[in-house]
């Protein structure tokens, strides 16, 4: 597939599955073969927020994320902190060149030792311009065992233009796809009554019409608040927009 048409598609992908997969598989062409992409909305200035809260995305086995985003390793992770401080694309070397110096401190330290043990030695992190101050988005990409940064970086250097273009495109892409995490989707109903919600109409509003009683539109409403995890059925509109969730065509 031409770049044209593999851009082409990667705007036409009506599903974070079916982009993710087509970005994997592409971005595997160009030696990188397990990615990590994360997104929050909630960033302050002490931390990224919630992780219940991020979009995170990626091919790596359970036995690396189950670690690394389960235990918080990546809160110390030197291209993390990199990407938080950055925008644009940087080369693994950095972290390479604080290991050499003695520039590194001891929990940015375990987590390069964790990722050596799992063969992520090599790669480049893209860090997205972001809206507003509370969004941030990243990605890793992590070469295939057996690269090294050297020549991650001679293949950036021929190919990172057309690179970071598919980067910018699946991340503009996945801000327009309706993503919830593991469980937390809602259901037809839960979604139709935060709608009406959103629209400005009363609980008795709702009820007639959906053709139910308002007690079966307020169980929607609660069930729609703990699947976002927010406290009020205002949060849960605001929720629900901001991750795509509100005014879905069904297919």
């Amino acid at each position: 597939m031409s770049r044209i048409l593999h851009l082409e598609a990667l705007t036409n992908a009506q599903s974070i599955e079916e982009l993710w997969d087509m970005h994997c598989r592409k971005m595997e062409e160009y030696g990188f073969d397990r990615l990590l992409y994360g997104f929050t909305r909630y960033r302050t200035t002490n931390g990224l927020g919630d992780p219940e809260d991020f979009v995170v995305l990626t091919n790596h086995s359970p036995e690396y994320t189950d670690v690394f985003m389960g235990q918080g390793l990546y809160f110390h992770a030197p291209m993390v902190k990199w990407a938080l401080e950055h925008e644009g694309a940087a080369s693994w070397r950095i972290a390479l060149d604080m290991l050499s110096t003695g520039t590194m401190t001891e929990s940015e330290r375990r987590v390069v030792d964790f990722n050596r043990s799992m063969g992520v030695t090599a790669g480049y992190s893209v860090s997205f311009k972001s809206i507003s101050p509370r969004t941030k988005g990243a990605i890793a990409l992590t070469a295939r065992k057996g690269l090294s940064q050297d020549e991650v970086d001679a293949t950036w250097e021929r190919f990172g233009h057309e690179i970071m273009v598919m980067n910018n495109i699946v991340h503009l892409k996945i801000m327009t796809l309706p993503y919830a995490g593991p469980g937390r989707g809602l259901t037809k109903r839960q979604r139709e009554a935060l709608q009406w919600v959103g629209d400005g109409k009363t609980t008795q509003d709702i009820a007639t019409i959906m053709g139910l009683t308002s007690a079966t539109i307020e169980k929607h409403l609660r069930l729609a608040r703990e699947a976002l995890n927010v406290d009020t059925t205002a949060q849960a509109v605001l929720k629900a927009a901001f991750q795509n969730q509100m005014f879905v065509v069904e297919a």
